[in-house]
């Protein structure tokens, strides 16, 4: 795991030639506020080149030079990995770039660019564009994951899945290594079920023992006053059905008129077409004596026959026109008294369906209360019997720790051959065998934020997006608030990924105004209780213009313009109104 602790920076961008540091680890959740141009967000710059040599936002590396002072900009950045102190010290005006390990500076013996790739490739183990994926989050300058190209995509995946190295692999190595994966996974499930298992039996005799006849008392009491209130609504809709009853005598007596109407509106619309049609034939008759397409001349006792037939068939038209007009004012009488009557029918049937449902609702918990009484009892009788399943399920964790141990040296062993070999559908495979994991988790941080979607990404990391609503969405058929929502998933997802390969874990998480733009308060609820509550192990930080949240946050972070130079003021801690 990755721990950023401290950064700091001088002589960068509005920052004077005064330190600005932010501690990292100090608090989980931290809010970054100012007015606009007061340097809140220097920090996402300040953070990606220090590490790659390159800004968050798009500036030129020349413009990140204070324009005052011209000269010693430096950026520095701390962190550990695996028990070791990490310092990275980043310059212009003059150039520098170094990398301290564990209080030493480490020899400059390549140039800069292969000192980069080294330090990407074998300290971090990340490069810019998966580093944005599971730490930053931002609304401008920022590129989703679903806005990369396929190949990109690819390549985020691959680092989050650490699989870049299995470039040449043989057959025979990568389908052991498969097998003793996929054993591995098997058995740190079980391992994992296991464990919950343990925990839960142990929960379950904790209550056993805590459950006592008082509980049960109080859950027959609940039942009671459940029982009473559902009663009154029953009654209240006796008399509802009564009065719905006496309104649907009367709707009895009208016949839909709506399909009527249709009928009607349908047959006008086939006589003025015919009526036009005659019309059209009429003049033609009346205009040719000559086909104007085969230049023949028409015979004039047909043409003048012709005329007349058609004249009289329009005017008979247009006395059934009359006729009709009549009867649809008529039925359009009758539909709005039909409309009246289905209005008050439509209303009491929602009140019935309204108690019905409160009703419903009560039985659920009537039924769960005496499902939770039942249970009590019976595990009153019963909990002898569940030490020896937990002593059973305690050896059963056991000998899977010992059989996981024993997959993983042998995983160890083959992923050294695997490395020296070459085989280019390994990726494939392996990442087929995360997709589902991907996939799971996307949509469960989704339904989090109250977004019911089934959201899929295929091999080629194309989406496929079902709603309620519509078989097929995209990603781009979203509003701006549902496309956060899907980034926000993603960039969990991708963090969750990447903790669980342990190879670009990081404590770090900076959200750059999610809450200001796209958002709406619900999904920012949301999105609130996810890093409090789901993200674990993790130092968030949040730019934004709001200051309606402190409460949200265990520290304010603020930024001012003073004397055209950006300063950050003394962080305020925050008692949070929810348990950290």
């Amino acid at each position: 795991m990755i721990l950023f602790q401290k950064i700091r920076w001088k002589n960068f961008l509005s920052t004077g030639n005064q330190w600005t540091e932010v501690n990292l680890t100090q608090n989980e959740t931290n809010i970054i506020v100012g007015t606009n141009g007061a340097g809140k967000s220097t920090i996402l710059d300040a953070l990606t080149f220090s590490l790659f040599n390159k800004p968050f936002r798009k500036i030129n590396k020349p413009q990140l030079i204070n324009s005052t002072n011209e000269k010693d900009c430096i950026v520095e950045i701390e962190f550990s990995v695996k028990g070791r102190e990490y310092k990275v010290i980043r310059g212009l005006k003059p150039a520098k770039f170094e990398i301290w390990v564990d209080g030493k500076m480490q020899d400059q013996f390549a140039s800069a660019v292969e000192q980069q790739k080294n330090f990407e490739q074998n300290i971090l183990k990340l490069n810019y564009k998966s580093f944005t994926q599971i730490v930053i989050l931002g609304s401008s300058t920022f590129v989703p994951f679903m806005q990369l190209s396929a190949k990109d995509r690819r390549d985020v995946i691959e680092d989050l899945l650490d699989i870049k190295i299995f470039s040449a692999m043989s057959e025979v190595i990568k389908t052991k290594l498969r097998l003793y994966r996929d054993e591995t996974r098997t058995l740190e499930l079980k391992k994992d079920s296991l464990v919950d298992k343990v925990k839960m039996q142990k929960d379950f005799i904790d209550q056993i023992e805590k459950s006592s006849k008082e509980d049960i008392r109080q859950k027959k009491e609940s039942l009671k006053k459940i029982a009473e209130e559902a009663s009154g609504y029953i009654h209240g809709n006796i008399k509802l059905t009564e009065e719905l009853d006496d309104f649907q005598k009367v709707l009895k007596g009208f016949e839909n008129p709506d399909k009527t109407l249709r009928q009607l509106g349908t047959l006008r619309a086939k006589i003025h077409q015919k009526s036009e049609t005659f019309s059209k034939e009429c003049n033609f008759y009346e205009e040719n004596e000559v086909c104007p397409t085969c230049t023949q001349p028409i015979e004039e006792e047909f043409r003048v026959n012709r005329i007349r037939d058609l004249n009289t068939s329009v005017v008979k038209l247009q006395k059934g026109l009359d006729e009709l007009e009549t009867k649809i004012k008529e039925e359009e009488e009758r539909e709005s008294r039909f409309i009246e009557l289905s209005q008050e029918v439509t209303s009491l049937t929602h009140d019935i369906s309204q108690n019905n449902i409160r009703i419903s609702g009560l039985q659920r918990q009537s039924r769960d209360l005496e499902s939770e009484i039942q249970r009590l009892t019976d595990n009153l009788a019963n909990r002898n019997s569940e030490h020896e399943k937990l002593a059973e399920f305690k050896n059963n964790l056991q000998s899977t720790y010992e059989k996981v141990a024993k997959q993983k040296e042998l995983i160890t062993e083959h992923d050294f051959a695997f490395s020296l070999l070459k085989d280019g559908g390994v990726k494939r495979t392996i990442i087929k065998k995360y997709l589902p994991m991907i996939n799971q988790q996307v949509n469960r941080y989704l339904q989090m934020m109250d977004f019911y979607i089934n959201f899929t990404l295929d091999e080629e990391f194309n989406e496929s997006i079902q709603s309620p609503i519509h078989e097929d969405f995209s990603y781009a058929s979203f509003s701006e608030g549902e496309k956060m929502r899907i980034d926000l998933a993603l960039l969990f997802t991708w963090r969750e990924i990447a903790a669980y390969k342990n190879s670009t874990n990081t404590n770090l998480l900076i959200m750059d105004e999610v809450f200001d733009s796209s958002l709406d308060g619900f999904g920012t609820e949301d999105f609130l209780k996810i890093i409090r509550f789901v993200i674990k192990g993790a130092n968030v930080f949040v730019i934004s213009h709001k200051e309606g949240m402190f409460d949200k946050f265990q520290s304010v972070i603020r930024f001012e313009k003073i004397k055209g130079f950006s300063r950050m003021m003394p962080t305020e801690q925050v008692v949070p109104d929810y348990e950290p």
